[in-house]
């Protein structure tokens, strides 16, 4: 039976939270997750157990600015209500920026095109206030043009291997990608890494941006970056960056124009 059917319809949610206290986005067994306080806020609402998917899973300590999700159920009281009712029932670090009715067609996972994510770091040490968002380089300082340079080998569809975690042949994953943009910019101490891409391994963006910062600080050539992607090889060449510098800006449900 379908939703509609079942007197129900499928919701469409954009949320923000602050990762720092899950263990990611996804249920667990063993941990709080944002799938889960969110699937509480719902039963809560409506009454009854709803399953919410969502657009990708964030890792434990990587926040959202944009996650989508969807579900299936029946409310009569309009969006605005819906939106309010939510609210005052999760905690403070999520929140429900948007909830808007959708096609029985629309998928939160499936009907993407891919994502943004953006990763924030500062030369020296964060602001206490920003530690939890922002990854401190603390006496090091980057070379903005070189990593620049190096941004350049990694745009385009390429085996990501070499910047994948080593769990990335989870569920036999295709190891090929394609990254349509990654930029990098600076303002006084802060950098900002935006990757955009149609999918992306576990771990990967964190990978991206450790590279990238280890050019920046000189102990790469920006032409290493080309060499350790070709090798399609995960090495200790790459370091991870840790998950509190990343966030999930937006997921594209049009392919962007470039």
């Amino acid at each position: 039976m379908s939703p509609l059917e079942q007197g129900k319809r499928r919701w469409r949610c954009t949320c923000a939270y602050d990762g720092t206290n899950f263990h990611g986005w996804q249920l667990q067994p063993n941990g709080p997750s944002v799938q889960g306080v969110l699937g509480t806020a719902l039963e809560k609402t409506l009454g009854e157990e709803v399953r919410t998917v969502g657009a990708g899973r964030t890792d434990a300590g990587v926040h959202a600015r944009g996650q989508v999700f969807h579900f299936d159920a029946a409310w009569r009281h309009g969006e605005e209500r819906f939106l309010m009712a939510m609210r005052t029932r999760l905690p403070s670090e999520v929140q429900v920026r948007e909830i808007r009715p959708v096609s029985a067609n629309f998928h939160a996972l499936r009907s993407s095109f891919g994502k943004r994510y953006e990763y924030h770091a500062v030369e020296g040490w964060a602001f206490p206030q920003d530690n939890r968002f922002v990854h401190s380089l603390e006496n090091r300082k980057v070379d903005l043009d070189a990593m620049r340079e190096a941004a350049v080998h990694l745009v385009g569809k390429h085996d990501f291997s070499a910047f994948s975690s080593s769990r990335r042949c989870e569920d036999n994953e295709n190891p090929v990608k394609e990254l349509w943009l990654l930029d990098v910019l600076k303002r006084g101490p802060r950098v900002k890494i935006t990757a955009e891409g149609g999918g992306f391994l576990y771990k990967m963006v964190r990978s991206l941006a450790g590279a990238l910062f280890d050019v920046g600080i000189g102990k790469f050539q920006p032409d290493d970056i080309r060499k350790i992607l070709l090798s399609r090889k995960r090495t200790a060449l790459v370091v991870t960056a840790p998950a509190r510098g990343l966030t999930l800006a937006k997921v594209f449900y049009r392919k962007p124009r470039r």
